[in-house]
């Protein structure tokens, strides 16, 4: 992996030629940014340099649209990070004994569980670090379900540790089980009554469960507290929520709750749940995958979404946990809107399966392919831009987002599905499915690539592009 600088620059060197696609009279696609016509001749920029070719041959200028191009929460939000905390007693001890091999010794841990058992305080101490080396070792793994037994057996033999509970916590929040892990966090208050680290994980776990007023109260209590940039930047974003949302109708379905601005109709508002239940169901058998609580959908007007978000003119829908969608004055569920619903959905089904992991291009390639789009229009152009520069690749679009232009935004949303399209020509929608759960515990994302479909980024680079040649390019 490069290190976080040089990929940015990367970025911005390879999507900076993408604004406009230029469409000449033999059907030739040149992908460009900068378009100027002086009524003899076409200038543009790409990534090899200033180019200009005489106006009679061009055909059409075709501007890129990204009025529902969408930002995922890993562009738009930082993750939950577990706070700071003393090992448990006997940790180091037993570390050794408890994992080896690569492997945990459960008849190890079997024999200190019968010594606590007996009445032996050591022992007592040494099961519970054991126990917890084995949540640690699990987690790493990506066993979050097994790491989460090993925490409450930690916790039968030290249920006052308030280590635990919070790291118990966090484990439930990574695996979007808000309202899970308001019991451990609970039980951490009754022992510790002003915890701020208590106070900004059980505000995580009231956002994610959409209990905007008591998520707020528990911010501010810990901003009280202990003052926490990551709390400050959390509480003025749900203040601004709760100030948008306080008229706001609402609708419930099995899977969703959805809060709409009074200028939608209950008809629109029946008809999208309606839409967003038939895309959960699908998502549900294609990824193999099911979101464990109430996904939540706010629809707004226009002018409230662009305040409200503060995403970039370009973005026209966002999931950063919450599906946040403009309806602009509709009255029915139009072919676009269905298309950024099922998007929108995908996003939150990527993120929650590959425990927030995914990178952002995995994350947009996934949520444009199952909202129907395809890679048909833009692959000439594609393959030509790609051809003129070994920068524009996968890896450089690792990153987030949201500080793109709208030029670059369109070259990172066009390869990403380019990529995605060839993984699934190759082997399937399973294959994504399969990546997805790698990412969730594997080192980085080319290692999980590289388990998952035997292939570094390199040759995913490569078979993308063999892959657009072949479909579509004659």
């Amino acid at each position: 992996m490069r290190s976080a600088a040089p990929i940015a620059a990367l970025l911005l060197l390879a999507v900076s030629s993408a604004a406009d696609t230029i469409v000449l009279k033999n059907g030739r696609r040149i992908v460009a940014s900068h378009v100027k016509d002086d009524g003899k001749r076409i200038t543009y920029d790409t990534p090899a340099g200033t180019m200009s070719i005489p106006k009679s041959i061009v055909a059409r200028i075709d501007q890129d649209d990204f009025s529902y191009s969408s930002a995922a929460r890993s562009t738009a939000e930082a993750p939950i990070s577990a706070p700071q905390i003393d090992p448990v007693v006997g940790y180091e001890e037993v570390l050794g004994a408890t994992i080896h091999g690569d492997s945990i010794d459960f008849g190890y841990i079997a024999r200190l569980e019968s010594d606590a058992r007996s009445g032996s305080d050591v022992a007592v101490e040494k099961v519970a670090a054991a126990h917890y080396a084995a949540a640690r070792f699990l987690t790493a793994k990506g066993d979050t379900n097994s790491a989460i037994d090993h925490y409450h057996q930690a916790l039968v033999f030290a249920p006052q540790n308030v280590g635990l509970l919070l790291n118990l916590a966090v484990l439930y929040l990574d695996t979007n089980q808000p309202t899970a892990a308001l019991d451990p966090l609970e039980h951490a208050r009754r022992v510790e009554p002003n915890s701020a680290d208590v106070a900004k994980l059980t505000g995580w776990a009231y956002r994610d469960s959409n209990k905007m007023d008591l998520a707020i109260a528990e911010w501010t209590h810990a901003e009280r507290l202990r003052h926490d940039p990551d709390v400050e930047r959390a509480l003025e974003k749900a203040e601004r929520d709760k100030s948008e949302e306080e008229s706001y109708r609402q609708g419930e379905t099995l899977h969703f709750s959805l809060k709409y601005n009074g200028t939608a109709t209950p008809e629109l508002a029946s008809a999208i749940l309606h839409a967003l239940e038939d895309d959960f169901r699908d998502l549900e058998t294609q990824l193999d995958y099911t979101p464990r609580e109430q996904i939540s959908v706010i629809l707004y007007t226009g002018d409230a979404f662009a305040d409200i978000t503060r995403a970039p003119g370009w973005v026209g829908a966002l999931n950063d946990g919450r599906i946040r969608v403009p309806v602009r004055g509709l009255s029915g569920v139009s072919s676009d809107l269905a298309r950024v619903l099922k998007h929108e959905l995908t996003h939150s089904f990527v993120g929650q399966k590959s425990r927030g992991r995914a990178p952002t291009w995995l994350q947009e390639g996934i949520a444009q392919w199952m909202e129907g789009r395809r890679s048909g229009g833009n692959a000439a152009a594609l393959v030509e831009t790609t051809s003129q520069s070994q920068t524009l690749r996968l890896e450089s679009l690792e990153i987030p987002w949201m500080s793109l232009s709208s030029g670059q935004a369109a070259f990172a949303y066009a390869y990403a599905l380019a990529a995605v399209e060839s993984i699934i020509q190759s082997g399937g929608v399973s294959d994504i499915s399969r990546l997805l759960d790698r990412i969730a515990a594997a080192p980085s994302t080319e290692a999980a690539l590289r388990e998952t479909l035997h292939a570094d980024y390199s040759e995913l680079d490569e078979q993308t592009i063999a892959y657009l040649r072949k479909e579509y390019v004659r």
